[in-house]
């Protein structure tokens, strides 16, 4: 779970960079710079519902002493 949580943040900060560096080549309103932001968008839910159902599971719980 450590490394699918650790892969989509990556995957994340990558999306978030090629939409600014679309942004910088295309300017604003670029369909690639829109389709990046989708793309993080749908990652950073799937991280969320992911996280959520793995709690709920009972595979994720709060740190110890906390």
């Amino acid at each position: 779970m450590k490394f699918f949580i650790i892969a989509m943040l990556i995957a994340i900060v990558a999306s978030l960079g090629s939409g600014l560096f679309y942004l910088s080549k295309d300017g604003q309103g670029s369909p690639r710079v829109l389709k990046s932001l989708q793309i993080r968008v749908a990652l950073s839910a799937v991280l969320l519902l992911a996280l959520l159902a793995s709690y709920f599971l009972g595979w994720l719980g709060p740190l110890p002493g906390s």
